[in-house]
């Protein structure tokens, strides 16, 4: 198998399936199908499978035109059928591992889609877990599925690994083709193979490690490793507010030290799919080993708050001028979860409008790139345009996502107060009303 896999590779010859045609999913068909290989997209949502058939791209993180000349090639179609799993040599899973409403794993889209898969799978196939998850899912979750739907064995019929995703929507520089890759199977030969794919597909680097449980941890471990930062520099933020003290500036001053420092900044919380989820799946499988990551719960309490703790500066903000918080016009700028973005997954500004509105407050949201969002089965609708006239109308403008599209000067001018929980307005000049985080 493992020849015959490797000989495949180097002739062109894998025929490719990603299952989960998101954020992570369909830069990595689009990936794989311009490097040569005959792709498939499996999802069950009609809508995505109908605009990759028709060459229309919705992931900003892809472009266009790559994503409508493959299609049109026959390089890359999408598919609701999983019957054609069977046509796959190497399976990519990329679906949604949320939380639930416990705050524990939500892995049920993993299982859904590997049992899918076990029912389809054909001999010498490789199947590949990319969704961040606990350390173990691989080996404990997805393999017994596998073998047990497929009646084939591991390591000897088809080889599995775990290769964590690694996404930054919005990033100039790193994308899927040249972001370095960390590929961990179950067994030597299977981890060989798995990373020659990659490879050839990748300009970044394959980085192989020993066990799917090791990169499972490592995806885990980068994520942890921003959250807790995150969450000192939000403590530290609420300390030097107390003290007088600019934290930002105190930022500045430290990343002036060319070692041991890296920079990270307070706001109004953390969003996206993984900063903000991932040191979950991390806690709930300590608690299996009677471990208590007491660092790390920590971290996360901090950062959970910290939307809580805006609409509390806001507060005192609008006391000052002798208006209460209740039934106060606030218009909050930026919903997406980071600048120049259309995505709001567990955007900090969503969670900070729905605290601002349960102590009374009448708040619209304004984002260039996100003009409405979907919660709790309602439907937002932010306003359309941003004027001066607009801007004025508001008690207190809140400023939660960095847009770079927004005319700041004006939105100064303007506004009677405004809250920036970005520092996104450092560089307007008058800055009388204008208070930052």
């Amino acid at each position: 198998m493992k020849e015959k896999l490797l000989k495949k590779i180097e002739n062109r010859e894998i025929r490719v399936g990603v299952v989960g045609l998101g954020y992570v999913g369909l830069p990595l068909a689009v990936e794989k199908a311009k490097a040569g290989f005959k792709t498939v997209g499996f999802d069950v949502q009609d809508q995505k499978v109908d605009m990759v058939n028709k060459g229309h791209n919705y992931i900003g993180d892809v472009v266009d035109r790559d994503l409508e000349k493959l299609v049109q090639k026959g390089m890359l179609s999408a598919t609701t059928d999983f019957s054609f799993i069977k046509e796959a040599d190497f399976i990519a899973i990329c679906v949604p591992t949320p939380l639930d409403k416990h705050q524990q794993p939500d892995i049920s889209f993993v299982k859904s889609s590997v049992e899918q898969i076990a029912g389809h799978l054909s001999k010498d196939t490789m199947v590949v877990l990319e969704s961040t998850t606990y350390p173990g899912t691989t080996e404990e979750l997805v393999k017994p599925i596998l073998e047990k739907g497929s009646g084939l064995k591991c390591g000897k019929d088809f080889y599995l690994g775990f290769s964590p995703e690694r996404v930054d929507p919005g990033n100039l520089i790193y994308k899927t083709k040249n972001t370095p890759k960390v590929v961990g199977a179950v067994g030597e030969d299977a981890g060989e193979v798995i990373s020659a794919m990659y490879s050839s597909v990748l300009e970044g680097e394959v980085y192989t490690v020993s066990s799917p449980a090791v990169a499972e941890m490592e995806k885990i471990l980068e994520n942890t490793y921003r959250n807790i930062n995150i969450g000192l520099v939000n403590e530290l933020g609420q300390l030097c507010n107390r003290m007088g003290i600019s934290i930002w500036e105190v930022i500045d001053a430290a990343k002036t030290k060319p070692y041991g420092f890296q920079a990270f900044y307070p706001g109004p919380g953390l969003g996206g799919h993984c900063i903000p989820l991932d040191p979950y799946y991390l806690t709930w499988k300590a608690r299996e080993y009677d471990f208590h990551t007491t660092l790390i719960e920590n971290s996360m309490v901090i950062n959970d708050r910290q939307p809580e703790y805006c609409v509390d500066r806001a507060m005192h903000i609008l006391n000052r001028f002798q208006k209460s918080i209740n039934g106060a016009r606030i218009l909050v700028l930026g919903v997406a979860y980071k600048q120049d973005i259309d995505d709001y997954r567990e955007s900090p500004a969503i969670h900070v409008i729905e605290e601002l509105k349960k102590v009374g407050a009448e708040v619209d949201f304004y984002d260039p790139w996100v003009p409405q969002y979907r919660k709790h089965g309602i439907t937002e609708i932010g306003l359309k345009e941003l004027s001066a006239e607009t801007v004025a109308g508001y008690d207190l403008v809140m400023i939660t996502t960095a847009h770079s599209n927004v005319d700041y000067e004006m939105v100064q001018k303007s506004a009677k107060m405004i809250f920036d929980t970005k520092n996104v307005m450092k560089k307007v000049a008058d800055r009388e009303n204008v208070e930052v985080l």
